[in-house]
């Protein structure tokens, strides 16, 4: 499930070292080439929404089967884009299909013993994070190789595979809801209204995810810019550099486990303010990108599975849902941080960047310490 995550995820992030080489094949600007990223990032939002609480309603595996042979076919569309519009197109219907991982992590954490919920949770989206760090680093060396379509046409075959060898090795499982869809939708504002828990850690996963998707959505321009003029391969390189971060996953799963507090996700949060720092302070050599990557990286992942871990543990029969509230909420942050990164860097750098990635992580700390612990049961 972790390696099935991480391959999938991957789609959504080919494109971002590329994203100087694709400009040049549409003689783009650097602010249409932002439509890419936050497109992405919309539709895989509306994937979120309208297809993963079907995992509570309908048969998890054949769901999950069908969504990778789709996203193949927008994979395709990608990869043929013959200008720019067509692209943002294709880039948003790769995002609406790309929900796999989203399907995944739920059905692992549904098949967990509720004391390893969180190792489990951690160990699947280590797979995640990896994935999504190393699609940069396969990306940027396949475009500086072989063109940045050719990244496009590899990942729709990988698809292709991992359908056949999902629908073999997941187990089958009845569907935990009997809802039909419209009252499976309905149901989703409910969630919002009575879980003031999923309410708070899907501002804080928004919050956090834009800091991501602001640095990672320029960070090829900016060494694009640079007086070395570094391309996608040196831009996919950082995406190693990031896996430091990942490698955590399993251990703060382990810490959700056993302490139901929220300090892990104020570490996270305020190792995500000081990676602005250090990328602002030192992100004109190579060395300090590649110290706050290793800090961005660290501290987003730690804040995201403790959100998980806490809004799985809520409803058992509406995993999904919850998932689908959280994950939604968590990538339309991610569609404004990308949009933001793209405006603050075509107006003011590398230092806008920094500033709305520092802004945002430091919204989410004063949301954090706003919000009133929820009190135990009497």
């Amino acid at each position: 499930m972790a390696a099935a995550a991480g391959l999938a995820v991957a789609n959504l992030y080919y494109h971002q070292p590329l994203l100087g080489d694709i400009g040049q094949t549409f003689q783009a600007s650097d602010r249409a080439l932002g439509f890419i990223p936050t497109f992405s990032q919309v539709g895989y939002a509306l994937g979120l929404l309208l297809v993963v609480p079907l995992g509570d309603s309908l048969e998890r595996r054949r769901v999950i089967v069908i969504m990778t042979v789709l996203v193949s076919l927008a994979l395709m569309g990608v990869a043929l884009a013959p200008n720019l519009p067509w692209m943002v197109v294709a880039s948003g219907l790769v995002g609406v299909t790309t929900v796999v991982p989203q399907l995944i992590v739920p059905f692992a954490a549904h098949l967990a013993p509720e004391t390893q919920r969180g190792r489990v949770v951690g160990t699947v989206m280590s797979g995640l994070l990896i994935g999504i760090l190393l699609s940069r680093t396969a990306s940027g060396f396949l475009g500086v190789q072989f063109g940045w379509r050719a990244m496009f046409w590899l990942a729709a075959g990988l698809m292709l595979v991992l359908a056949v060898v999902l629908r073999l090795t997941l187990p089958s499982l009845s569907p935990s809801a009997t809802l039909p869809y419209p009252a499976l939708l309905r149901s989703l504002g409910g969630l919002v209204r009575e879980e003031p828990l999923l309410r708070l850690h899907s501002v804080l996963g928004a919050l956090t995810f834009g800091c991501f998707s602001a640095f990672w959505a320029t960070l090829a321009l900016y060494l694009q810019s640079m007086p070395q003029r570094y391309g996608a391969q040196v831009a996919g390189l950082f995406g190693v550099v990031g896996v430091a971060g990942a490698i955590a996953a399993p251990l703060v799963g382990r810490y959700t486990d056993t302490r139901g507090d929220r300090r892990i996700n104020a570490l996270g949060i305020g190792i995500l303010f000081a990676s602005f720092g250090v990328l602002w302070l030192l992100g004109q050599w190579l060395w300090g990108i590649a110290l706050g990557v290793i800090l961005l990286d660290l501290g987003a992942q730690a804040n995201h599975i403790s959100n998980q871990t806490r809004v799985y543990s809520l409803r058992p029969e509406a995993r999904n849902r919850l998932n689908t509230v959280y994950m939604v909420t968590y990538f339309a942050g991610g569609a404004t941080g990308a949009w933001l990164g793209s405006l603050a860097w075509s107006h003011w750098g590398w230092s806008g960047v920094c500033a709305v990635g520092g802004a945002l992580s430091l919204t989410g700390l004063l949301v954090l310490g706003l919000a009133r612990p929820k009190r135990p049961a009497a």
